[in-house]
Formats: structure tokens, C-alpha cells, sequence
């Protein structure tokens, strides 16, 4: 399974006009592929039209909804957007609310928890969203901020009563939520990844786009994501594309920051980033976009950088770090030190356990942070002023 999905990952972002240089074996299922991506397209379609014609119900919430998704599969950035909103609405003083649908072993989710722990944010995970977050709103109650209506339940005691009021839910994020049709957004934020945005252009399973380009008409802001590695004449043609399709969007452009590393036996224990300066180094990832996560380690000052990738959401086996320790021993021959692992904080929380049976290698998590970039007049704080004007927060 994993060796297939590199395979149509390969195809997914190849140009069709450079398919030949795809192996026999990955141009010989392209004709099968290109079936199923029309089937998806057709089958898109008239979801979409049920739901805009009424057939299909969009939930609404009682509270401002904001929506972070993307148009393709992994590593645009949007779990660290979410992360990102929900810490500027708990600063705001307004309790917010992640619905995330939990892929594979929750590691986002897992992340999210972790990161946000100690704040007023929760996180509701499930495939329905609505209902999830209607256990959410039924338990802690809910106060809209555009216009101070509240609903908590009966209590008898006033100090119960002002610990509810804290506990109030004021906002929702949903993660992934650009396809999710079934409920209503108040914003839709679009993740773009600047590094490889659109793939071959063909739909799933032909290309990597889980929708047409024109999805970008219903996007209120949209946002660039690793613009800090991408070329910069590449950052134009994006944003000349997206103005094709959505001509007064907002524009962002964002970057994740190195803060510091911590090692897989102790979470507590943090590690400066120059810690791997001149050091042998491997990078081991499963996630959306693994070459953002390399070519970020190797900014920070390795001697040398050897990677090995696995599929988004892959959960690591005794036999991948058997494979991950013979690299790391092969390491040590070629260069005569002991190299250093660096997994990414996903990988980390999807099975932090495992991380721990590679003694004596040392193993580190990259911590990092979503940043916009400021660009084309548009700075963190014209993003954060969008959200203020949504929430009528001062």
C-alpha cells in the first residue's frame, strides 16, 4: 500500500506534458486513474448541487464558524493555521471550539491538544461535525460575540454560574472544512501550498485536487503557505491564478518558523535549533509535503541532510524503524559520527512510543510555528483585523 501511494503521488504532480518521464509501470495506470478522476468529478458535482439546491441540509451553528481547508491533499499548512486562530481567539478572550474529523491515528488532533493545553480551547473529533459540536455547545453553553446572545444550562449556585460563563464556547474552527459542505461557515480560509500548489491539475486520484480551482470562488481569504521556500517568481504565478478565479480575495503568505527541538524520550526536555549545526542528520516524516520539512531542517545549519518519507498519516511498524536504524548506522559508517533523527511533531504524536526503540541514536521533534509573512500590504495583523471584524471584537 504505501509503495502505491508513492506511485500516484508521483503522477499526482507531474505535469501531464512530462509524463514520459513517469516509469512504464506508473503511465501504464494513468488511463485508469484519469476514469476514476471523471467519476469524482461527476459525483462532485452533484453533491455540490444537491446541497446548493436545498435537497442536502447545511447546519448552521449559533456561533461564527471559521473554515480552514485546502483544494489539495496534505501539507498546506492547516493545522497550524489552526492552531493560530484558536490562540488569537483565546487571547480575545473568546473560547473556541476545533472540529476535526481524527484521520488515522489523530495526530493532529493529538498535536492540537497538546499546543493548546492550559488555554480555553477544546476539541471535538468525529466525521460528523454538527453533531460534535452540538455535545460541545449542549455541555459548556455558548455566547455569540457578534451580538452577546448566551445559553447555558440551569445551575443554583452563582460561583457555578461564573465558572460557565468562562467555559462558554464563542467561536468554532473547522479543520479540513473546505469540502465539508454540511455546515455553514461565517469565513472560509483557503490553504495553499507554495511550494507545489496545484499538482498535474487533475483531480483525485489523476492529480492531487480534491476540487476544481474555481472552489477558490467561495474562499474569503487565502493563504500561501512555505512562501518563505518558494521562488518567488513561483508566488506570483499562485497569486496571479487565484486572482483568475477570485479577484478582490485577500492574500497572505506564511511560513513555519523553527522554535526549538525536544527528544522523544522527554517532552519537557528543549533543545536549541543549533543544536544539529553541523551535524549528520536524518529526516523521517509522514506527512502531506515532506519537502518543506527538509529543506527547513537544512536551513537550520546540518552538515548533511538524508531523508526518508512515508506516506501522510503512515503509523510507524517495527519494521520501519528497523530500516530507519540500518540508514542511521549506514550514516554513521559514511561519515564517522553518530547522525541525529528528526521526525516532525505529528509523527511524534501519532505514536510517540515507538520514537523511543531507536537507542543510541538521539532522536529530536522539530517544534515550529505558523508566521505570515508580510507581503502585498497584507501582515498578521490584517489578518487578525479579518477575524475582528467577523467576531465584532475590539
Amino acid at each position: 500500500m504505501e509503495k502505491l501511494r508513492k506511485l500516484v503521488n508521483e503522477i499526482a504532480y507531474t505535469s501531464l506534458s512530462s509524463s514520459h518521464k513517469l516509469s512504464p509501470l506508473q503511465r501504464s495506470v494513468i488511463p485508469f486513474l484519469s476514469i476514476a478522476s471523471s467519476l469524482y468529478r461527476l459525483a462532485l458535482s452533484l453533491r455540490r448541487q444537491l446541497y446548493y439546491s436545498g435537497i442536502f441540509r447545511r447546519r448552521r451553528l449559533p456561533v461564527p464558524v471559521i473554515s480552514v481547508g485546502n483544494l489539495t491533499w496534505g501539507g498546506n499548512g492547516k493545522t497550524p493555521m489552526v492552531e493560530s486562530i484558536a490562540l488569537f481567539l483565546a487571547d480575545s478572550g473568546i473560547s473556541p471550539l476545533i472540529l476535526t474529523r481524527g484521520y488515522a491515528c489523530g495526530d493532529e488532533a493529538n498535536m492540537l491538544q497538546r499546543h493548546l493545553l492550559g488555554t480555553s480551547a477544546r476539541i471535538g473529533v468525529g466525521a460528523n461535525r454538527f453533531a460534535t459540536a452540538a455535545c460541545f455547545l449542549e455541555r459548556y453553553g455558548y455566547v455569540d460575540p457578534r451580538n452577546g446572545v448566551s445559553f447555558d444550562r440551569p445551575c443554583i449556585d452563582q460561583e457555578v454560574e461564573l465558572h460557565l460563563n468562562s467555559e462558554k464556547v464563542g467561536a468554532v474552527i473547522l479543520d479540513d472544512g473546505m469540502q465539508h459542505l454540511s455546515l455553514w461557515r461565517d469565513l472560509e480560509i483557503a490553504m495553499i501550498n507554495g511550494l507545489m500548489p496545484w499538482g498535474n491539475c487533475q483531480l483525485v486520484p489523476l492529480g492531487p485536487l480534491r476540487e476544481p480551482l474555481t472552489a477558490l470562488e467561495r474562499a474569503d481569504v487565502a493563504v500561501v503557505h512555505h512562501a518563505d521556500l518558494a521562488v518567488e517568481q513561483n508566488l506570483k504565478d499562485i497569486e496571479l491564478m487565484i486572482r483568475e478565479v477570485n479577484e478582490s480575495i485577500p492574500i497572505f503568505f506564511s511560513r513555519m518558523s523553527p522554535s526549538y527541538f525536544f527528544t522523544a524520550v522527554d517532552i519537557n526536555l528543549k533543545i536549541p535549533l543549533k543544536a544539529v549545526c553541523n551535524r549528520v542528520v536524518l529526516c523521517v516524516s509522514a506527512i502531506g509535503f515532506s519537502d518543506a520539512f527538509v529543506q527547513g531542517v537544512g536551513k537550520i545549519g546540518p552538515s548533511f541532510v538524508d531523508r526518508l518519507d512515508f506516506s501522510d498519516h503512515h503509523l510507524f511498524q517495527d519494521k520501519d524503524i528497523d530500516v530507519i536504524r540500518t540508514t542511521l548506522g549506514n550514516l554513521e559508517d559514511q561519515f564517522g559520527s553518530k547522525p541525529i533523527l528528526i521526525v516532525t511533531e505529528k509523527d511524534y504524536d501519532r505514536d510517540p512510543e515507538i520514537l523511543k526503540h531507536l537507542d543510541p541514536f538521539e532522536v529530536l521533534v522539530l517544534c515550529s510555528q505558523l508566521q505570515i509573512i508580510s507581503g502585498q500590504g497584507n501582515t498578521e495583523e490584517s489578518l487578525r483585523k479579518v477575524f475582528k471584524q467577523l467576531l465584532k471584537v475590539i
